[in-house]
């Protein structure tokens, strides 16, 4: 216990003594700053005051720096903007000049076929010409043949029918010829018209329904450029996310071990505790026991020594005035102070732990009577 008081009254003059040190150091840093600040006349050489304006001039060309940053950021933007529209209507085009070369494949196979048609015409308007050319040569050599034979004295005359006029007849199939090419001309300028307007139909039909699905590809296009940054900045959120439960979970797991670690401290420093106060109870039960056997031991030399002189008698059962019995109660206290001390000394903790017992003792007074004789 004494030990123990002095180690405490030596802790605690050390803990006066650096508090007068601490005071001390904050006076003395006071007075310098009262001193050398700069606010003193000796200060002076430090003032920073010159510095301000060329601070202030600095952080305008940050501010206007950073102004211009971000008018180049917002110029690329509006530039990155102005692209896509150039590149949606270059592809809306591309797909509607597309279209028109497919329409203009389609009349060109619809002019191919009028071609070949007016061919096969030609090839029959000159295989009639040639027929015609041809009967007219026969008719020619015909009529010579005739004006050769009626020019001599020869008079044949017979009883025939009567013949055939030839132009007539050319001019009949001549007429009928026109016509079937007329015709012909006429079929294939009304084919050609009905396909032209089921084609021009089509064609107009296909460039609505492309403009829908142009508008419909581009209104998807900007909702699937909607949802990659959306989808962009979730997943930006959730990795931060995980970041955060990473660090939360590595600050409770360190927390956890410190919190283990004081409490194994603290469980192997109550066990001690516990140690110490089981010595302690054993020992005090030693000393109690020591104590009964002494008073024992007391009482027994009493005896001895009263049974030996014979002039002092116990005063139990006398019943006389000088014979007292006199009870009094004894009070212990034990008082257990235990403190933690690191090896530098340092006392980290102290308690006190305090035992109060009671033990009743029966003093005897004992008188001498003389006995006449």
């Amino acid at each position: 216990m004494q030990n123990l008081n002095d180690r405490l009254a030596s802790y605690l003059e050390n803990v006066r003594a650096l508090e007068e040190a601490n005071a001390d150091l904050e006076q003395k840093i006071k007075g310098w700053y009262e001193k050398f600040g700069p606010g003193s006349c000796r200060g002076l050489d430090h003032d920073y005051s010159r510095y301000f304006p060329i601070i202030d001039d600095l952080r305008n060309q940050i501010i206007s720096v950073t102004t211009s940053n971000a008018n180049i950021i917002l110029q690329n933007d509006n530039a990155r903007l102005t692209a896509d529209d150039f590149r949606l209507k270059f592809e809306n085009e591309q797909a509607l000049h597309q279209s028109v070369d497919a329409d203009v494949s389609g009349l060109r196979r619809v002019l191919d076929e009028l071609t070949l048609c007016r061919t096969d015409l030609e090839i029959q308007l000159e295989t009639l010409s040639e027929e015609l050319a041809y009967l007219k040569k026969n008719h020619e050599e015909e009529m010579k043949a005739l004006q050769c034979a009626a020019g001599g004295n020869v008079n044949v005359e017979m009883n025939a029918a009567p013949g055939v006029d030839l132009t007539v007849l050319l001019n009949n199939m001549r007429a009928e010829y026109e016509d079937l090419a007329e015709q012909n001309r006429r079929d294939a300028e009304a084919w050609f018209n009905e396909k032209s307007a089921s084609l021009q139909q089509q064609i107009s039909d296909d460039a609505g329904a492309t403009t829908s699905a142009r508008n419909e590809l581009t209104e998807m296009k900007r909702t699937l450029q909607t949802l990659e940054i959306e989808l962009q900045s979730l997943l930006a959120m959730k990795h931060s996310l995980e970041c955060s439960l990473t660090e939360t979970e590595g600050n409770y797991c360190t927390q956890l071990a410190q919190i283990q670690a004081q409490i194994g401290a603290l469980e192997e420093q109550l066990h001690q505790v516990r140690t110490e106060t089981e010595g302690q109870k054993l020992e005090y039960e030693q000393l109690l026991d020591i104590k009964v056997h002494l008073e024992k031991e007391i009482e027994t030399y009493c005896r001895l020594i009263d049974g030996e002189d014979g002039s002092c008698v116990k005063s139990k059962g006398y019943g006389g005035p000088g014979n007292q019995t006199k009870d009094s109660s004894k009070t212990t206290m034990v008082k257990t102070i235990v403190e933690e001390i690191d090896p530098r000394g340092k006392v980290l903790s102290s308690r006190v732990h305090t035992v109060e017992e009671k033990s009743t003792k029966a003093n005897n007074i004992k008188s001498e009577q003389r006995v006449p004789s």
